[in-house]
């Protein structure tokens, strides 16, 4: 089984305190040694055989970037990588040295390291392009620390803008040899996966595994335990991820989210049906070791 969720892994050294140095920044970004992302609307560029990353040189991004809106990702593999983005709305660039892809192929392909920094890119550049302006006076708000926050230039506001990440529970529930896999109306027809939802102001993580899976299923959970987290920038949201066994059997979709919820033995899930989650999501990764459990 995988050490870690696709998209995790601590293979950036964010130099947190370099965020608050213009000087080393704007230094590291002019440094012959300086690698930088591209990120076209909501794309990554990555290229050969087998696929990797794209990472490129100042030269071949002068005519694209603006120091102020660089993006300080921190230090991969010893060099600074900074994230920029590039308008949707322009033609795809770079087509000689590959394609810009979408994330949820990428982490299927790509080494995880890698997979780790055009996920942190993505999900930064994607953040500054939704926080224009202050949400308390509604002023511009100008990039600061690198790209790692943005400031209200309202000078009686100043308000500071930390990204956010919206924490989320992702729970594969069992009932002794059998689990608990629900369906939205939306997905592909015979795919099941886990049942997940978003943490709530002034609930625990547990508290939320249980709240979610009655609301969604009318089972009841007992014990709760965590298994591991994944970031999920689609488009900034935190997986963290719990097995917890029910207390209850009995069925019956409480808040119409899903279009269908049925318990499956290990025998059903070897056997291709239902389908399961793509094997880049940490709900697949969950079912998978619930399943190696039987073995």
């Amino acid at each position: 089984m995988q050490d870690q969720n696709i998209f995790a892994g601590a293979f950036v050294d964010r130099s947190g305190e370099r965020r608050k140095d213009p000087e080393w920044l704007a230094r590291a970004a002019t440094s012959g040694e300086c690698r930088f992302v591209p990120v076209w609307g909501d794309r990554c560029l990555a290229g050969g055989d087998p696929p990797h990353t794209i990472l490129m040189s100042r030269r071949q991004v002068e005519s694209f970037i603006d120091d102020e809106h660089l993006i300080f990702l921190g230090l991969y593999q010893d060099r600074p990588a900074f994230a920029f983005s590039i308008d949707r709305s322009r033609p795809a660039p770079f087509a000689e040295l590959g394609e810009f892809h979408d994330l949820r192929l990428l982490g299927t392909i790509l080494p995880p390291d890698e997979a780790n920094l055009v996920a942190h890119a993505r999900a930064l550049v994607l953040w500054h392009a939704s926080q224009l302006f202050c949400g308390v006076c509604g002023t511009a708000a100008r990039p600061e620390a690198g790209g790692n926050a943005r400031v209200c230039m309202n000078p009686d506001c100043c308000r500071v803008i930390f990204p956010r990440v919206d924490p989320a529970i992702i729970v594969q529930v069992s009932d002794g040899d059998r689990c608990l896999l629900g369906r939205q109306a939306s997905w592909p027809q015979g795919l099941y996966s886990t049942i997940a939802g978003f943490a709530e102001p002034g609930e625990s993580l547990e508290d939320a595994v249980r709240r979610e899976v009655y609301e969604e299923t009318n089972v009841h959970v007992g014990e709760v335990r965590y298994h591991s987290s994944q970031p999920w920038p689609f488009p900034s949201s935190l997986m963290i991820g719990f097995q917890a066994q029910a207390i209850s059997s009995e069925i019956r979709l409480n808040d119409a989210e899903l279009e269908d919820a049925q318990w499956f033995t290990r025998r059903d899930l070897r056997s291709g049906h239902p389908k399961l989650p793509s094997t880049v999501s940490i709900a697949r990764r969950l079912v998978d070791h619930w399943i190696d459990l039987g073995d």
